[in-house]
């Protein structure tokens, strides 16, 4: 009698890694990311890194390549787990269709949920849908809504592209992922790295407990400055987070 097959092991079970498609066995190989930052001694470190930092040069110069001539754009962030018919889902969808109408392309990060969401609402208004996917020990795959895709190994390489090439950003409720992207946008607008870059987040029973704690407790203990809260746009309604946004081409990006 076969021995049945471990679950992880499954023929349907697959993941991305860049340009290669990774099923049974192959699968279980550890991510670029977790390669690059796990530490396992010194033996062999000077043979390994090196080399691996030419892998990452070619993600840069495959994503600034592939959207060099975008429109100016806008960055939509949110949970990967929001289902279609869900009202932020649809919200996600009106948001998109409304920046497209005035002039902007979408960019998500090209996964289900939310960022299906915007990159639906940018092709139904007939707009520039980019989704900048990421390698994950599950397959999640881009979304069918995208007119540009790109999968990268490394999230610095695509965090770096999402701020490279968006104006601004609107995040709505999401977890540790919308989070990290969120603080990492206000370090960035906090320390100059990025100017005049508008940021929303759409939700405000989600968002209303985090923004009253970041003012109660970071401004009021004087971990941040004042009026750094003020970055922050809090809003319900689509027309306010689409004028937040300004117009195509008004801020400038990294």
């Amino acid at each position: 009698m076969t021995e049945p097959r471990p679950k992880d092991l499954q023929p349907g079970k697959k993941r991305r890694q860049g340009a290669v498609t990774l099923r049974g066995e192959e699968a279980r190989a550890p991510m670029a990311d977790q390669q690059l930052l796990e530490h396992k001694g010194q033996d062999d470190w000077n043979q390994r890194d090196p080399w691996r930092v030419l892998r990452i040069q070619s993600e840069f110069v495959e994503g600034f390549d592939a959207l060099f001539d975008l429109p100016p754009s806008v960055s939509i962030f949110g949970s990967a787990r929001t289902k279609p018919g869900d009202p932020m889902y649809e919200a996600g969808v009106e948001l998109a269709r409304a920046l497209v109408k005035k002039g902007f392309g979408i960019i998500t990060g090209g996964g289900p949920g939310i960022m299906e969401a915007g990159n639906k609402g940018a092709m139904e208004a007939d707009g520039c849908s980019v989704g900048l996917g990421i390698e994950l020990p599950h397959e999640q795959g881009l979304n069918e809504f995208i007119t540009l895709g790109i999968n990268f190994r490394y999230f610095f390489v695509r965090k770096t592209m999402f701020l490279k090439y968006s104006q601004g950003f609107i995040t709505m409720p999401g977890g540790f992922g919308t989070l990290d992207e969120l603080f990492e946008a206000l370090t960035l607008i906090q320390t100059g790295k990025v100017t005049n870059f508008p940021m929303v987040l759409f939700g405000k029973d989600y968002w209303s407990p985090l923004v009253g704690w970041i003012k109660n407790t970071l401004e009021g203990g004087g971990f941040i400055s004042p009026g750094d809260i003020d970055l922050i746009t809090v809003t319900d309604d689509i027309e306010e987070a689409v004028a937040a946004m300004g117009e195509p081409g008004q801020f400038g990006t990294v």
